[in-house]
């Protein structure tokens, strides 16, 4: 964007889809600090309480409206507060993300389909209502999280490689449409491409992998929430977030011994798992009630459990 199209983060009214940790609680943490002013959703309204206590308490201008990203209503009415409140909406980030680990035919189709409802079908309102608002305005951009690589095989987490490679697709077709209107200068959709993250998204997901992800090699969650506020200053149509290792290698890191197949690892001959762990939805129905945190722990649980080994 250039002359009185770029945009400003001091001032700036940004709603903020998945506030309640990782990514989402960085950026509002960051952003706030830079002047912006915020809407947060999340689903644990606790946490949200927390910390728009701790922003206004910094000085920060924020609100939050507790909801589902997978519910339309609930996308709507933080649209409508963001108007209400500050009289339009500047950016809007989509920082939500779930997943289910496993093999995609011992993973539920119940958890397969809930973790479309939040990464696309969620995404998708959230897109939905913020380029309608830009649009009848004249101006926005709305930023959303992505997936390095994500036309790579990502074996055990099908379903949310799947939906990854659907909000790329979705933001290069966003990005067309907005050109062939002739709105390309005045409304910008960036989608950020971050590699394996050390957030609580590995906490939060559905397991039925019957291990514990267990790395150092993920990368600080503060590359990524450095990457949106970027994006919330110069919004690039996509923006590769320096991976730790290419999505392809990862995965071997995370569950050592998952990406070989049969044994030696825990993949049987048949195609099964030898479970050492019972398998769990995680959060993804309901709202884990810890960690509230930007970072996750894996990082730290791999250097602790190396160290008792050694």
């Amino acid at each position: 964007m250039t002359g009185d199209t770029v945009p400003r983060i001091d001032g700036s009214v940004i709603v903020i889809c998945g506030a309640s940790s990782g990514i989402g609680r960085g950026a509002a943490v960051e952003l706030a600090r830079r002047g912006a002013r915020l809407v947060l959703l999340a689903r644990r309204q606790d946490v949200l309480v927390d910390l728009v206590i701790k922003l206004r308490e910094a000085g920060g201008e924020v609100i939050a409206v507790p909801g589902d990203i997978s519910r339309e209503s609930d996308v709507a009415a933080v649209a409508q507060a963001a108007v209400e409140e500050f009289g339009r909406i500047d950016i809007w980030i989509n920082a939500v993300g779930v997943g289910a680990l496993g093999l995609f035919w011992q993973v539920p189709a119940a958890d397969q389909a809930r973790v479309i409802d939040v990464n696309l079908r969620g995404l998708m309102f959230g897109a939905h209502f913020a380029l309608s608002q830009f649009v009848s305005q004249g101006r926005g951009t709305l930023i959303n999280l992505g997936l390095v690589n994500c036309d790579t095989a990502l074996a055990y987490q099908t379903t949310h490689a799947a939906t990854k490679a659907a909000v790329l697709g979705l933001g290069r077709s966003l990005n067309e449409e907005l050109r062939l209107c002739g709105l390309e200068r005045s409304i910008r959709v960036a989608t950020i491409l971050p590699g394996s993250v050390d957030t609580a998204w590995w906490t939060h997901a559905a397991n039925y992998t019957g291990l514990a992800p267990r790395t150092a090699a993920m990368d600080d969650p503060a590359l990524v929430v450095d990457a949106v506020v970027e994006a919330c200053r110069d919004p690039q149509a996509e923006i590769a977030v320096r991976p730790s290792a290419r999505v392809a290698d990862w995965l071997g890191q995370v569950f050592p011994g998952l990406e070989k197949g049969p044994p030696p690892g825990p993949a049987q001959p048949d195609g099964r798992l030898r479970l050492t762990l019972p398998g769990t939805p995680g959060s993804l129905y309901l709202p884990s009630g810890a960690p509230r945190a930007v970072a996750g722990d894996t990082r730290a649980r791999t250097r602790s459990e190396a160290g008792r080994r050694s």
